[in-house]
């Protein structure tokens, strides 16, 4: 592939890149040598559920793994101790060790939904970041300043509101630089909303000696409510874990305006076939899409008979999870939670208060209501057999 065709599919979908002629002049060295780049993306373990909104920085890893490079899957099991300051008001609580491992190992089988084992590296920072000696860290801090980390919008804002920073605040994006330092990152991958700690592993790659790394930032991905940013905790996210048919369904449900959105940052498509298409067609293709890249094209084939089943004709769909209630039967709201049918027994009431679980196609009212055998419809797309 031609190098400005490479950094054309490179750029889709990207808010910023620093610089693109320093990526172009990577590209050229690799290919002339034959090496591939070292590309580096880090994750918080605080928070493993991995949704659209991580696709779109996946997917772009994924793009050099198809041209040849390695990534190496920072997960920040060290850091995370500190806790990222990025876009905070206020300092945020540390976690146990234990927590952070626990959390850390939920990772791989999500991510390698999209990106190739062969070509990944799997690397926590505890790896190197534990061995720093005092004189190591002191050399660290050395490299930065007060003055160019209250630069920092987050920072600057909690100082002139005269609430509390923590030192370690500071230490975060200094030993997030480092493990490019450590890792001698070609290409670092991250969300625009880190472009402050991004620009540090640049700093210190120079300041150790090293040239410094190209920065893609993509961009915070909206959320199905085409307004917020997508977050589990908002109830606006995708998970990539979720069922074919509960991400089939909820791609279907969002605006013609936010389906545009997702095509750019989500799809290799060409944008003006997707805009030309009717708008139910288009999200048809889009959630097809997505669940073909997650589960297969059979598993595709399969979300879309019963999407069509449900909404279009009225039907349960042919396929579903099943329940086989015990001698001594479950309370209905740990069958749901239990089979991913609701994500808490907050959900659980909020759906039960609105009419949203039904059983057979009666309405349930009662939390204390007895589970029996049938079919179990909680919101518009999921459903549970009972046996």
């Amino acid at each position: 592939m031609d190098i400005d065709a490479v950094i054309e599919r490179i750029s889709r979908g990207t808010a910023e890149i620093i610089s693109v002629d320093g990526l172009k002049k990577k590209l050229l060295s690799s290919r002339k040598n034959q090496k591939p780049l070292r590309i580096k993306a880090g994750f918080d373990p605080t928070a493993p559920d991995i949704h659209l909104g991580h696709f779109v920085l996946l997917r772009k890893l994924r793009q050099f793994q198809d041209l040849g490079h390695r990534v190496f899957f920072l997960i920040g099991d060290f850091t995370a101790r500190i806790g990222d300051p990025t876009g905070r008001d206020q300092t945020r609580p540390t976690l146990h060790k234990k927590e952070i491992e626990k959390n850390a190992k939920t990772y791989e089988d999500q991510v390698f939904k999209i990106l190739d084992p062969q070509k990944t590296e799997v690397v926590l920072n505890s790896v190197w970041l534990e061995k720093l000696t005092a004189q190591d860290v002191l050399s660290l801090t050395a490299r930065s300043t007060v003055a160019q980390m209250l630069a920092r919008a987050d920072f600057k804002k909690r100082f002139e509101d005269q609430k509390e920073i923590g030192i370690l605040e500071f230490v975060y994006p200094l030993l997030q630089g480092y493990d490019s330092v450590h890792l001698k990152a070609d290409v670092e991958v991250g969300g625009c909303d880190q472009k402050f700690n991004l620009l540090m592993g640049r700093q210190l790659q120079e300041s150790y000696g090293q040239e410094p790394q190209v920065v893609i930032m993509t961009p915070l991905l909206e959320g199905t409510d085409g307004v917020q940013k997508m977050s589990k905790s908002l109830g606006n996210y995708i998970g990539i874990h979720e069922s074919p048919e509960e991400i089939f369904g909820k791609l279907m449900s969002i605006s013609d305006e936010l389906m545009h959105r997702y095509y750019e940052v989500l799809t290799d498509f060409d944008l003006k076939e997707t805009k030309a298409l009717h708008p139910k067609d288009a999200k048809t293709k889009l959630a097809f899409e997505m669940v073909k890249r997650l589960y297969g094209k059979e598993t595709a084939e399969t979300a879309k008979v019963n999407f069509e089943k449900v909404f279009s004709q009225r039907q349960i769909p042919d396929q579903m999870k099943a329940y086989r209630q015990g001698k001594i039967k479950a309370a209905l709201a740990e069958i749901l939670l239990e089979n991913g049918l609701v994500t808490s027994k907050r959900e659980f009431q909020r759906l039960l208060d609105q009419g949203a679980i039904s059983h057979n196609d009666q309405p349930i009212l009662d939390a204390s209501w007895i589970v029996q055998p049938g079919v179990l419809k909680v919101g518009k797309r999921r459903f549970l057999r009972i046996l």
